[in-house]
């Protein structure tokens, strides 16, 4: 029986009752399966059909056993095949397969055996279910009694001959063994194994054979079942064809003359929608000749608007027309050529309006051009116009000096241009008044030019700032009419169609007055929305079309600047709050620009003119004139822009500096002059340094104003009255209280040198002090003027003048501390250091005049003898000296000062005096020598009484006896 079946099922039974299978993976566990209907057999795959099976087998192994085509049967199944000139030969053993015998198996059976008992104990206690009845189990225990008699080799998976084991195992080499030779072959042990290979080929034939009849039953089933679902889907055809047979009516009946009626309500939309269409490319097709138009009136900002309109209707409602494919490229174009000419129009306008007559009253020109300028450039987002209007300041300003230079040259005669050709020589020429008329008129200049700058920016501050406020007004009523379509969303319950005919939404045939509101509320954000429909021929009405057309100009609205010009702001100028923010503050920094650049101007026009140090030659008036009106100039564009400028104040405060330095230096000098001049006489006070005085006193720091005629009548006087007291005075010490004068009234003229000055003062009065010492104290002006002593009359005078001096130092600081800042206090204590050096001085010359006496009251005193006649020769000596004393001080010192003087004298007196008695050993006990002592100190003591203020002194002479012990 031919062995060609597509399946080979496999009954479940025990591992005795074992089918032949199809070779499977020997890795993967095979599960036995019932014995089924195979219905549907599986295909084998692309491995399988390259692998041979049994299904390959053309023959069965009878019929191969049974050749009738040999002459002879061989006893041997593989060589009897092979033909009749075949001669067998002996095979030798190969040395590299060993001899396997049954002690190789041994361990093996040993470690399975316990399994297998176990197996068995199972297979006895849990029988297997068998589902078939008695009769099938006996056929089943049958078959697999009759597949017992097969061995187990032939029923492994892996059977393959080709395996060295398995041959041996089905063919052992005892029934082949040819050691003795043919003849001695054992042919009936090969007939025997011949014969069971038969019978075992004829046992698995009889169990597929009673395979397949258990399957029959499925198959007949599996026919049977295919009929049956043929008449199901028969009568379920001929039910559907019905279904639509009634639809198509109801259809007929019902439906088709609403859809169109439906349709002809669209086709009459969508040719409205054409013709608005048309009529729109009509529009856009004018575009350029009336962008011509504007542009040869100079309306930039309503050709951007037209451009900006049309470039938005080709990209939303006109997108895929041919005809105006190259439209948009060329509007790009048009656009980029009016930048250019915009920014050229700019530079124009800005040297027109900076360039125009200084006298010419009006502040702007041309204001609505400016503010049309403006508007193009911010929406075009050309922000770089500032630079080109800061860069017109810079060349403005430089023509501006020139101009004046040339206008104040031209009318001085005295200059030849001729033979002087830089302006800047010819403008060296000018002497201090005409150079400083010449400032003057450059400083009014500029000032005129700034106040035009600020006008002109205020403009273009205004107009960023109403582009800015717009923006935030637009994004405030963007949000409220989102807020109330979301509200409106809410509240209407659409009904949306979902029908389509021809590939049409058939909601889009709702009536016009449905869509007209809707469309109104959402102009303003169809652009942004990204749900929104452009104007198509099959989402939008009419009206919505008309409106999306003239969108642009429903986007702008009126405003008006402080100029009063009417402009139009579009609510979309392509730029952020933050950039205007930040553009409104570029514009404030170019009006601070404008008045750094005047000021830079006008620092070099100062250096050109000090490069000869025409400046520092200055006097105190001039400088202070000129300081005045610079001071005005930085005071006036601080009002104009808002912020002061360094640079010119820098100028300023250090040409101030080299003033200061110079006016120190030339007063410093004049003081030493007078010093080293000075005889230290008492000189005469002329009536203008008693007025002088007298102003201070009344409390103005300052110089008093020269009167003709009335100084000249006034005779001077011998000493300065200063609040009612009298100081005599030197010469010197008058000009130097002018001088310190001087200091506070420049100081009140050009307060940025305040502490400079007060510096300088500080450090003439230090002069001043030390020099004067220098000169009485340390006698050196016996050297330098020529004097042949220092008597005690010029040291009284120079205690005066000092005196004086510390007088006014109260004065001074309070004039000084009222023009510092708070901070700067501390520099206050220089007048403190000078106030105790001017004492430590006064104390020195006090302390002169007393060693001056004493060394007189040693040198008289040691020579004093105690005898007749009284009064002695020494005490009357001492007595002329002492007149002299106060004849020289008394008129130079004030009366309190000269009875100091004279106690002082005198302790210094009674202390010599106690010593020479102390020496001659005179002493207090009423004797003849105490009586004579005692004579000529009374005497003494009369003369120094008598002298004029020294009347109610208290000389206490008892001091000049020792104390009994």
């Amino acid at each position: 029986m031919a062995s060609s079946h597509s399946s080979s099922p496999v009954p479940q039974g025990s591992s005795s009752d074992v089918f032949f299978k199809k070779e499977v993976d020997p890795t993967k566990h095979i599960r036995p399966v019932q014995s089924l209907p195979d219905v549907c057999p599986k295909e084998p795959t692309v491995t399988d059909q390259h692998r041979w099976t049994i299904y390959h087998s053309k023959v069965n192994l009878p019929a191969a056993l049974n050749d009738p085509r040999l002459a002879k049967r061989e006893s041997d199944f593989f060589t009897k095949t092979w033909g009749l000139d075949f001669v067998d030969t002996e095979v030798i053993p190969s040395f590299y397969l060993p001899q396997i015998s049954k002690e190789h198996f041994t361990v093996y059976q040993q470690e399975i055996s316990q399994r297998e008992k176990i197996h068995e104990r199972c297979k006895k206690i849990c029988p297997p279910k068998d589902t078939f009845d008695r009769t099938l189990l006996h056929t089943r225990d049958k078959s697999r009694t009759d597949l017992e008699q097969v061995p187990k080799i032939f029923m492994k998976p892996d059977f393959a001959l080709d395996d060295s084991l398995t041959f041996n195992s089905v063919l052992p080499w005892s029934h082949f063994n040819t050691a003795g030779g043919k003849g001695n072959r054992d042919a009936a042990s090969s007939k025997l194994l011949q014969e069971k290979l038969s019978h075992y080929l004829d046992i698995v034939e009889v169990n597929i054979a009673h395979q397949i009849s258990l399957r029959s039953e499925a198959f007949f089933h599996a026919m049977t079942s295919q009929h049956e679902l043929q008449d199901y889907l028969k009568k379920t055809s001929q039910a559907v064809k019905m279904l639509r047979d009634k639809i198509a009516q109801i259809d007929k009946v019902m439906c088709e003359g609403s859809l169109h009626i439906l349709r002809l309500a669209l086709t009459r939309n969508n040719c409205v929608k054409v013709y608005n269409k048309l009529k729109l490319m009509a529009t856009v097709h004018q575009t350029q000749p009336t962008v011509q138009v504007l542009l040869s009136t100079s309306e930039f900002v309503g050709a951007l608007d037209l451009i900006a309109t049309t470039q938005e209707v080709l990209q939303q409602e006109l997108q895929g027309i041919h005809s105006f494919r190259h439209l948009g490229s060329q509007l790009c174009e048009l656009e980029k050529l009016i930048d250019k000419m915009m920014i050229a129009e700019f530079s124009t306008y800005s040297h027109s309006d900076l360039n125009r007559p200084l006298e010419d009253d009006c502040q702007i020109l041309e204001e609505e051009r400016l503010v049309s300028l403006v508007f193009g450039l911010l929406k075009q987002r050309k922000l770089n116009f500032l630079e080109i209007y800061s860069e017109e300041m810079i060349i403005t300003a430089k023509n501006i000096i020139k101009q004046c230079v040339i206008n104040k040259v031209s009318q001085i005669e005295d200059i030849d241009t001729d033979v002087v050709l830089k302006l800047a020589d010819q403008m060296r020429m000018l002497n201090f008044l005409q150079w400083f008329d010449l400032l003057k008129d450059i400083f009014s200049k500029f000032t005129i030019f700034l106040q035009r700058v600020k006008a002109t920016l205020n403009i273009i501050h205004s107009v960023v700032l109403s582009v800015l406020d717009k923006n935030q007004r637009t994004r405030e009523l963007e949000e409220i009419s989102q807020q109330k379509n979301a509200a409106k969303d809410n509240s209407l319950d659409t009904e949306v169609a979902y029908l389509i005919h021809e590939g049409m939404f058939i909601s889009d045939a709702f009536s016009e007055s449905e869509l007209t509101p809707i469309a109104i509320d959402t102009t303003s954000q169809r652009n942004a929305s990204p749900n929104s429909e452009p104007c198509s021929s099959d989402s939008v009405s009419e009206p919505e079309c008309t409106t999306d057309s003239s969108s642009s100009k429903e986007q702008t609205s009126s405003s008006v600047t402080p100029g009063a010009v009417d402009i139009m702001v579009n609510e979309d100028m392509k730029l952020t709050d933050l950039e205007l923010g930040k553009l409104a503050n570029n514009v404030q920094e170019l009006l601070y620009s404008a008045s750094d650049i005047c000021h830079d101007r006008a620092v070099k026009f100062l250096m050109s003119r000090a490069k000869d140090g025409f400046l520092e030659k200055l006097n105190s008036t001039e400088f202070i004139t000129l300081s005045r009106l610079m001071e005005t100039f930085i005071l006036e564009t601080e009002q104009i822009c808002g912020r002061k400028s360094m640079s010119l104040l820098g100028a300023l405060q250090s040409q101030a500096n080299k003033f200061v330095n110079r006016f120190h230096e030339e007063r410093k000098t004049k003081l030493s002059l007078l010093l080293d001049n000075e005889r230290w006489k008492q000189a005469d006070v002329p009536a203008e340094f008693q007025d002088l005085v007298d102003s201070i006193a009344d409390g103005k720091i300052a110089l008093p104003e020269k009167k003709s005629g009335a100084t000249e009548e006034r005779k001077p006087a011998e000493v300065l009255i200063v609040e009612g007291q009298q100081y005599a005075v030197v010469g010197t010490v008058l000009l130097l209280i002018r001088i310190i004068l001087e200091y506070c009234q420049c100081v009140d003229n050009i307060p940025s040198v305040t502490t400079d000055m007060l510096t300088r003062l500080s450090d003439l009065l230090k002069y001043f002090n030390s020099r004067s010492c220098q000169l009485v104290l340390g006698a050196g002006a016996l050297q330098v003027v020529g004097l042949k002593t220092i008597t005690t009359k010029n040291l009284a005078l120079s205690s005066r003048c000092l005196q004086l001096i510390v007088h006014y130092i109260p004065v001074i600081r309070a004039h000084f501390e009222a023009r510092l800042q708070p901070k700067q206090y501390s520099m206050l204590r220089h007048f403190d250091h000078i106030t105790k050096d001017y004492h430590d001085h006064i104390a020195e010359i006090s302390s002169k005049l007393v060693a001056i006496m004493d060394s007189l009251f040693d040198k008289l005193l040691s020579k004093y003898e105690v005898k007749a006649p009284v009064p002695s020769a020494c005490f009357r000596n001492i007595c002329k000296q002492m007149a002299k004393m106060h004849e020289a001080i008394f008129d130079l010192l004030p009366e309190e000062q000269t009875q100091m003087l004279f106690l002082r004298i005198n302790a210094s007196y009674k202390l010599h005096l106690k010593k020479q008695l102390s020496h001659l050993n005179v002493i207090n006990d009423g004797g003849p020598q105490n009586g004579l002592v005692t004579a000529d100190v009374a005497f003494y003591t009369g003369n120094l009484q008598a002298l004029k203020g020294l009347k109610d002194l208290d000389l206490n002479m008892a001091e000049i006896w020792e104390q009994k012990r």
